[in-house]
């Protein structure tokens, strides 16, 4: 089956702390954006319910961020889409971990039939993540959140599914992206890229235009299979060079 990636950058957001002083926290003024980003498989809507967003700093003290509560569908966010979700201002310069709160109306909707999504262990304490990023003042600081939805959507049963979520962070900063696209326009295709140094597999998919865009790779060298649906074979490509802060462009695959 195919995956979709959704590029959702779901969580656009700047913290604030008013954090105690210690060794680890500064007096600064820290803007700080969390992203998300993804990969969906083969679903119409992937909806999450996020409710609230929280960080722990370098003094352990929870903060609960002002966030725009609501249902997103993930799939709205392809291809380095993104939302803004919450803002504030952090005076702690390190961020140790984020948690995003679920609420319960998180659905799929397959073949055009909408089914619930069970997770009952974010709705109770969250989907936490550590990330332990020290924050440089005067700038956007940023995370990016990977959520990898066809990973994380799971069929129990006959029309039941359970969202397990499978997230990563990565700091935009220091990572780098794979674009490209495909023709004929309309190929069903999935996209990995292996890294050469980690073996470590990052996925995608294609858009209805032909695009795809895999986020967040740290910098090096990798291997990209473009894999369509059968019969048509997949196209290899290999030593494609990822920098930090760029996008490398694959250009056009032909099948």
């Amino acid at each position: 089956m195919k995956k979709i990636v959704l590029a959702l950058t779901l969580i656009a957001t700047a913290i604030t702390f008013n954090a105690c002083s210690n060794d680890n926290s500064s007096s600064g003024s820290y803007a700080y954006k969390v992203r998300m980003t993804d990969d969906p498989g083969p679903f119409s809507e992937v909806n999450v319910d996020i409710q609230a967003v929280e960080v722990k700093g370098s003094n352990g003290q929870t903060v609960l961020l002002n966030t725009n509560a609501g249902v997103y569908n993930l799939l709205d966010y392809a291809n380095g889409a993104d939302t803004l979700i919450a803002t504030s201002t952090l005076t702690d310069s390190r961020v140790n971990q984020i948690r995003l709160i679920l609420g319960p109306n998180n659905t799929v909707v397959v073949d055009g039939q909408t089914y619930p999504l069970s997770t009952p262990s974010a709705e109770q304490s969250g989907l936490k993540l550590l990330i332990n990023q020290d924050l440089v003042a005067d700038i956007d600081n940023s995370i990016l959140i990977d959520f990898d939805a066809n990973a994380s959507v799971i069929q129990t049963g006959n029309g039941t599914y359970k969202l397990k979520p499978v997230l990563r962070t990565v700091v935009a900063a220091i990572s780098g992206n794979i674009t490209g696209s495909i023709a004929p326009v309309g190929t069903l295709a999935s996209v990995s890229a292996t890294s050469t140094n980690s073996l470590v597999v990052y996925t995608s998919t294609v858009d209805a235009e032909g695009n795809f865009r895999i986020s967040g790779l740290p910098p090096g060298t990798y291997t990209v299979i473009i894999t369509p649906l059968s019969p048509l074979l997949p196209v290899t490509q290999t030593d494609i060079v990822v920098e930090a802060g760029a996008s490398t462009n694959i250009g056009v695959i032909n099948f």
